[in-house]
């Protein structure tokens, strides 16, 4: 079954043509200002307040583990109220629908998601009292359901096999379901320019301001890409020597150049970064650098960052992580740099999961050799291979 027209338009693969990137005073849409983004009540008279303002936390025990030099210094994005990074524009979306008239009292929200921007929409539907409808692949883990039903959304399930452009894929499920509800709004995170603008607006300023502005390298993972592409440009407007690395699960197809992506798009276990296609709201041209990682070193990761430095985070968590020693070492940074690397959801979602010891085992993903790649420290200069990463 062909798409039709009015879904050919809409699937979310289309190339940008937003300047929200440009200086606020030249850009079509609404920003804030840092003052906003930075100033906090004492007392909240909501959650919606307290997203945001997340916590950056230095990871002196995993870079001592593994040779890193720099100061090396995560972003916890998994402390977020609704456990991810998410959170964000879940309440960004919401807020410029409302101001834009988009969404009216009452009204019904309808996304299509990997669960994180679920729990985030839901949340706040919750609080601004709207309907909530998700549509999720079933891969997503059973926790992010139970979650988005708790806070009062309905749920809807297809096949994780189903790819962005089949009629029973999440996303053109959601568009049905979207057109069969007259007056409900989709946000659209991998077409809605307010979701890099949430991170351009705000998650990158308080980067800037915790720093100081003095950050040499960054390092994050991309699912839509609104996180990377906010963050990116507003660091290399200020910081422009910044190198940006991103990290994409082997299985996905974003990684640039495209001789990373030899395997093709194929299943991962890896949820909510990665995908089959380069979402519109992915802007690619300020990466430095991809990397690759497997599900076995995101998730042998994550388990050792949840053991060594007490921080309860996801699956992508660990691909980060991952991603960013190999960056340090790759880039030589010394003890006068720092590397941040962002965290982005929370352990919570995949109890039944990683966390598990006999789904580590059912999955293969049990290796004592996991992390040889990281303890190379040297193997490049001499003449040793590095297969994760390639210069774009």
């Amino acid at each position: 079954q062909k798409p039709s027209e009015m879904e050919k338009v809409d699937l979310p693969d289309r190339p940008s043509k937003c300047t929200y990137g440009k200086c606020s005073s030249h850009s079509p849409h609404d920003h804030k200002t840092e003052s906003e983004v930075l100033t906090r009540p004492k007392i909240y008279d909501s959650v919606l307040q307290q997203v945001g303002n997340t916590p950056m936390i230095r990871l002196t025990r995993l870079a001592k583990r593994y040779g890193v030099k720099c100061e090396l210094i995560a972003k916890c994005e998994f402390l977020n109220p609704g456990g991810s990074v998410k959170d964000r524009i879940g309440a960004r979306m919401i807020e410029e629908a409302e101001r834009e008239g988009k969404l009216k009292p009452g009204g019904t929200v309808i996304e299509p998601t990997s669960g994180n921007t679920g729990i985030g929409l839901a949340m706040t539907c919750a609080i601004k009292g709207y309907k909530c409808q998700i549509v999720m692949p079933e891969k997503m883990s059973f926790e992010k359901e139970c979650i988005m039903k708790a806070l009062g959304a309905s749920v809807t399930r297809t096949p994780t096999a189903a790819s962005f452009d089949d009629p029973n894929s999440h996303m053109r499920v959601a568009r049905r379901e979207h057109a069969a509800h007259p007056g409900s709004f989709m946000p659209d995170q991998y077409m809605n320019a307010y979701n890099p603008i949430a991170h351009y607006d705000w998650t990158a300023v308080e980067i800037l301001n915790d720093c100081d502005n003095k950050i040499n390298m960054m390092v994050l993972s991309a699912g839509t890409g609104g996180t990377l592409t906010g963050i990116a440009r507003k660091l290399k407007e200020t910081v422009p020597d910044c190198k940006i690395v991103c990290i994409d699960p082997q299985g996905s197809i974003l990684a640039q150049p495209d001789s990373l992506n030899t395997e093709g798009y194929h299943p991962y276990l890896l949820e909510g970064i990665g995908y089959d296609f380069v979402p519109t709201t992915l802007d690619r041209s300020n990466v430095e650098q991809w990397m690759k990682v497997n599900d076995k070193c995101a998730f042998n990761m994550a388990r050792e960052i949840i053991r060594y430095e007490g921080l309860l985070v996801g699956g992508s968590s660990g691909a980060a992580v991952y991603g960013a020693i190999l960056a340090c070492k790759k880039f030589k940074l010394t003890e006068k740099d720092r590397c941040v690397v962002l965290l982005p959801d929370s352990v919570r979602n995949y109890m039944t999961k990683f966390l598990s010891d006999d789904y580590m085992k059912a999955n293969n993903l049990v290796d004592p050799d996991w992390a040889k790649e990281l303890k190379m420290t040297g193997e490049e200069e001499n003449g040793g291979s590095n297969d994760y990463c390639e210069d774009v």
